[in-house]
C-alpha cells in the first residue's frame, strides 16, 4: 500500500522529516502518533502527493510519486481533515456534500445521475445520517460533519483512507459515536492511515502504530509491540504509563512525588 524509502523533507532550511523508512501492507490499519511539530502533517502531504521529498522515494498504491500522475492516484485516496471541512459551503445540502466525493470536487458542477444519488443514500445510511440528506451542512453538529466527511470519502471507493485528527473538537459522546462508525469500516476493503494525538482513539480495528518524534520514526509496527512505556515516553518527552482496556490503550503521565 505505502512504501517510503529513505525519505527526508526540508523546508526553508529546516529538516522536517529525516531518513524515513516505512512500509504498510494490505489489511493493515495504521495509527500515526507524535507531538506537535513532529512531522505528521508533512508525512500526510507526502502520501497525497501535495509535497515531494527532498530525498528518497514515496510509493503509494503501487505508484511512485515523481513518475505517476498524482491526480489519478488521489482518486484512489479518501481524505478526512479539518482543512477539507473548511472548504465546504455551509449552505449546501448534506447530500450534495457527500456526492462531491464521487469525483473529488468541492462543489457540484453537473447533474447528478441516479446511481450516484443511490450511493449517497447508502453512505449516509452507513454513518446513520440519512435523515439529514436535505439539511444544509451549516445546521449539522461537529460530530455530524465529521461523519458527513466520512460518507463523502467513501463515495470514491478509496483503497486508502487518510484521516487527520478526525476527532478533534468532538466531545466524549460524539467521539465515541464517531469511533463506532469507524469500526464498521472493517467490513470494507480499505486501508487506513489515522493521525491523532490521543491513544484512546486506537480502537481494535487498528493493527499497527508508527511513532514520530523530531521527524524520525521511533518505532513502527504491530501496536502491542510499539506502544510500550519506553517508546511513548520518548515520543512525548515525559514519563508515561499505559494500560489496555477493551483492547484500547489508555495513557497516564507518571507524576513525580
Amino acid at each position: 500500500m505505502i512504501d517510503i524509502k529513505n525519505v527526508s523533507f526540508q523546508r526553508k532550511g529546516r529538516m522536517i522529516l529525516q531518513e524515513l523508512e516505512w512500509e504498510t501492507k494490505n489489511g493493515q490499519q495504521w495509527i500515526v502518533l507524535g507531538r506537535n511539530g513532529s512531522g505528521k502533517t508533512t508525512l500526510l502531504e507526502l502520501l497525497m502527493g501535495y509535497q515531494f521529498p527532498t530525498t528518497g522515494q514515496v510509493h503509494v498504491l503501487g505508484h511512485r510519486y515523481g513518475r505517476a500522475d498524482v491526480r489519478e492516484v488521489r482518486k484512489e485516496i479518501g481524505y478526512i481533515g479539518q482543512s477539507l471541512m473548511e472548504k465546504m459551503a455551509l449552505r449546501d445540502p448534506v447530500w450534495e456534500i457527500v456526492a462531491t466525493g464521487a469525483n473529488a470536487y468541492l462543489r457540484l458542477y453537473e447533474q447528478v445521475d441516479e446511481q450516484i444519488r443511490e450511493r449517497v443514500q447508502e453512505n449516509l445510511q452507513f454513518v446513520g445520517l440519512e435523515h439529514l440528506a436535505d439539511q444544509p451542512l451549516g445546521v449539522c453538529s461537529q460530530g455530524e460533519r465529521k461523519k458527513i466527511l466520512l460518507a463523502r470519502a467513501l463515495m470514491g471507493e478509496p483503497k486508502l483512507l487518510i484521516m487527520d485528527e478526525p476527532c478533534s473538537g468532538l466531545d466524549l459522546y460524539e467521539r465515541e459515536k464517531w469511533l463506532m462508525d469507524l469500526s464498521n469500516l472493517g467490513k470494507r476493503d480499505v486501508s487506513i492511515v489515522y493521525v491523532t494525538h490521543h491513544l484512546e482513539e486506537i480502537i481494535p480495528i487498528f493493527t499497527h502504530v508508527a511513532l514520530l518524534e523530531g521527524g524520525r520514526f521511533i518505532a513502527a509496527g504491530p501496536k502491542h509491540e510499539v506502544l510500550t512505556e519506553s517508546n511513548l515516553s520518548q515520543t512525548y518527552g515525559m514519563p508515561v504509563s499505559i494500560d489496555w482496556m477493551d483492547e484500547r490503550p489508555w495513557v497516564r503521565v507518571k507524576m513525580k512525588h
